[in-house]
């Protein structure tokens, strides 16, 4: 028996005046609780009741020791019922940690209606692009995007990681159309290094059928930031391929046009995930919060299986291409 079970009998028989009476609150039987009070007894090296056969009285030891046990019991049964409303209630510090680019684009500018929404809820926001151990520092949610494989974690899809291959109308008029992959020899290309890794961001280019390809290309200018690679593209320096979320200030200000239709991935667990600790009970906090990006990015046109990439129009159809052709 354990030793809370046991303290619940002591003051149940305190209380009850016998073993018998203790049973009864304790929805179990005479014996039981005889011996749940000589164990005790026997933990404390102390005797708590003086017993007779008429009568159960308490020791002066016991008396002491009831106090004690008592307010121990309410504290604890006080700060069970608060940590349960604090973890069912939407309040308290919430601490994000977010990729840059999709930190800044995407869930800087959904805070303050969120908070609104919520004011008893305060942001602690980290924006990097840096390994982050999320239990280790007590980050209650981080927004990522590619593969996810830390089995300690929870991973929520929020959508696919669509890539756009973009570059300025002044570019192009400049320079030109690429048609197909072998055209981008003659282009300049902007890339991006990863900053841990600091390999380059592959390419992936679609054939004369529109299949999307890996290409090796050089890159003429190399860039680790993200929205530094969009402004490269919108200002002209080149074409560069752009996660949907980069590309998309850039397209709806015209300052950006998609060469291609989106390319997605292959890879089944790439996209935008909301990453947190595997646990039985998630903070209302954190829920409400998923629940609130979510519907932003919905209202975006974004949701678990699509973007809004998948209907921006491109400046080369490769179906329409296909059937020029073979008329």
């Amino acid at each position: 028996m354990d030793k809370l079970r046991s303290l619940e009998i002591f003051l149940a028989t305190c209380d009850g005046g016998s073993f018998a009476a203790a049973a009864k609150l304790c929805n179990s039987d005479p014996s039981t609780v005889s011996k749940a009070i000589s164990r005790l007894e026997t933990q404390l090296g102390l005797t708590l009741f003086q017993r007779s056969t008429r009568q159960l009285r308490i020791t002066a030891a016991g008396e002491e020791y009831a106090r004690t046990v008592r307010k121990t019991l309410q504290d604890l049964s006080e700060c069970e019922s608060e940590l349960k409303q604090s973890n069912d209630s939407p309040k308290g510090v919430l601490r994000i940690n977010s990729a840059v680019c999709y930190g800044h684009l995407y869930l800087r500018p959904i805070l303050k209606e969120f908070c609104k929404l919520y004011p008893e809820i305060n942001i602690e926001l980290e924006i990097n692009d840096l390994y982050v151990d999320i239990i280790e520092q007590d980050i209650h949610l981080a927004l990522r995007t590619g593969y996810i494989t830390d089995s300690r974690l929870i991973a929520r899809c929020l959508s696919p990681m669509d890539f756009m291959t973009c570059a300025s109308p002044e570019y192009l008029e400049e320079f030109g159309t690429p048609q197909h992959a072998q055209d981008f020899i003659g282009h300049q290309w902007i890339g991006f290094r990863m900053k841990e890794t600091q390999q380059l961001q592959p390419i992936f280019l679609p054939d004369e059928t529109g299949e999307y390809q890996p290409f090796e290309l050089a890159r003429t200018h190399l860039t680790d930031d993200g929205e530094t690679m969009a402004h490269m593209c919108m200002d002209g320096m080149g074409i560069a391929q752009l996660p949907h979320f980069l590309a998309k200030e850039g397209l709806k200000s015209g300052r950006l046009v998609s060469l291609y239709p989106y390319f997605r991935p292959p890879h089944p667990d790439s996209g935008v995930f909301a990453i947190y600790p595997k646990r039985d009970y998630l903070p209302a906090k954190v829920k409400v919060f998923l629940e609130f990006l979510s519907q932003s990015l919905a209202s975006w046109g974004e949701d678990t299986h699509s973007t809004w990439a998948e209907d921006w129009p491109a400046l080369v159809n490769f179906s329409n291409s296909a059937e020029t052709q073979s008329n």
